[in-house]
């Protein structure tokens, strides 16, 4: 086992600031770069995988992943409250396809055959999402007892088959009584997640799961909070800012509440961590701001138990909220409880970004049918590798999401695409491990076709395809494929 000499890596190199170096690693990975002879870029160009079946480690967990919002449906029933997404979706010219959660994929009434699937697909482990608002329906206070037991009975069906519960506690589906108060813009909302996360793990105690606190907490801040292209529709920097840390801190109210239960199982946070790459010499500064931005605004306090300096202000690639304000949201010990010390830490990973000397994030490689997804397997390899090097004493990675959507809104079953994208992917994950990097599990994304958010029905991200007249269930050739790999514990070559 051999660690990559970190000289040689894309966030060292990012961080010297040099242009001279940055130009040399980047003629090894822009297309149509220019040659170079500097030692600085020795990084391999075009790895190629070998001819023979990379294996993965004895034990290595496969399996598929959703989120409730997005499969569930039955959004009004058995007690369940209202989210901010039910509200995002029935607002008109927020959904694409002007679809809602209702009944997408049909799992809520569908999930024994949804498990018999899993089951019959040869998954060891099935990862999605508790709704919040089937717990408590405003956020706080009674719990609704139906909506505790539709768990109980999804986990009891997934460990008479073998299968490992992973359980996110959160996917975006905040309850729209708590965004009536505020939201992730405020500090109740973290200690209303930590009341909520308490009560799933002494509902659940007695399972030997994996438990994430908060699905991609970047999304929600900036995709919700700055932008306002998902819910709850915000676009308001200083919002976003205050949402990355309020959701942290939630996070870490979660691993207090878990840790005081005594459940079984470990826990750790899934994060959407973005490989950023210079376009120039002059891009590097950009690019190392850009980086905390996307990256390192979430590992450092996860990890470190601090927030980067150079993530917010004005200067190129940072997010232009305001520093003192943001400041004066992080009380003393809110840090300690961020970082207090998890099992795993979850890692999503959908593709690179380019960054030029404005800080804009650009095109390098070619994108999905998801216009943001910038496809570039190697990007799988330099994140785990960042990971191990900038962060030594993290706990074991599992890879939570990892997925490219089906070209056309109508879907197929022949999804060759998808199948040389999981391939690639997987011999990049395959080549981490080989040089050191602790990867002990795999969920691809998603199980089912279902209501990609602001897409609506309109992009189909499954390895099973789903008719939506019939909920019919019909494995796409990916899928096929993924079961060879999982039974075989090895990804085969082309």
């Amino acid at each position: 086992m051999t660690v990559p000499d970190p000289m040689l890596h894309r966030r060292t190199v990012l961080q010297l600031g040099g242009g001279v170096a940055a130009a040399g690693v980047l003629a090894a990975c822009t297309p149509g770069g220019p040659a170079s002879s500097s030692p600085t870029a020795t990084v391999p160009a075009g790895w190629q995988p070998p001819a023979a079946p990379m294996a993965f480690p004895a034990g290595f967990v496969w399996g598929a992943a959703t989120s409730a919002f997005q499969v569930e449906g039955s959004t009004t029933a058995d007690g369940r409250g209202p989210s901010i997404w039910d509200t995002f979706a029935a607002t008109p010219g927020r959904i694409h396809d002007g679809s809602t959660g209702d009944p997408a994929a049909d799992h809520y009434r569908l999930w024994e055959s949804d498990l018999d699937l899993i089951a019959d697909l040869g998954l060891a482990a099935y990862r999605f999402s508790v709704a919040w608002s089937r717990i408590q329906p405003t956020g706080s206070g009674d719990v609704n007892q139906a909506g505790v037991d539709f768990y109980r009975r999804l986990v009891d069906g997934l460990l008479a088959r073998g299968i490992h519960p992973a359980i996110t506690l959160y996917h975006w589906d905040l309850p729209q009584a708590l965004q009536d108060a505020g939201g992730w813009a405020v500090r109740e909302t973290a200690d209303r997640f930590g009341e909520y996360a308490a009560v799933m793990f002494d509902a659940l105690r007695d399972v030997d799961a994996t438990w994430l606190t908060i699905n991609e907490p970047k999304t929600t801040a900036y995709v919700g909070h700055r932008w306002g292209g998902h819910a709850p529709g915000i676009a308001d920097e200083d919002q976003a800012a205050a949402a990355v840390h309020h959701q942290l801190l939630a996070h870490g109210r979660a691993v207090e509440a878990f840790r005081a239960s005594g459940a079984a199982g470990g826990i750790g946070i899934a994060l959407n961590l973005l490989p950023v790459y210079p376009t120039s010499p002059d891009a590097a500064a950009a690019t190392v701001r850009t980086d905390a931005v996307e990256n390192r605004m979430f590992l450092d306090p996860v990890l470190l138990g601090r927030y980067p300096s150079d993530a917010l202000g004005r200067e190129p690639g940072q997010l232009p909220a305001d520093t003192g304000a943001f400041q004066d949201l992080v009380l003393d010990g809110d840090l300690d409880v961020i970082s207090a010390p998890l099992d795993v830490l979850a890692v999503q990973y959908y593709g690179v970004a380019g960054v030029d000397d404005a800080g804009n994030q650009v095109g390098l490689y070619p994108t999905s049918a998801a216009t943001w997804q910038q496809v570039h397997p190697e990007g799988l390899f330099d994140l785990l590798i960042d990971l191990l090097i900038d962060y030594p004493d993290a706990p074991p990675l599992v890879i939570t999401e990892n997925g490219i959507p089906d070209r056309t809104p109508e879907g197929t079953t022949d999804d060759q695409e998808r199948l040389e994208f999981l391939r690639a992917h997987l011999q990049q994950a395959a080549r981490a491990i080989e040089d050191g990097v602790d990867l002990v599990s795999y969920y691809a994304w998603s199980l089912l076709d279902n209501f990609e958010w602001a897409e609506g029905m309109s992009q189909r991200w499954g390895l099973v395809h789903v008719d939506y007249e019939t909920q019919e269930r019909t494995p796409k050739a990916s899928m096929e494929w993924y079961s060879t790999v999982v039974r075989a514990n090895a990804v085969p070559p082309s």
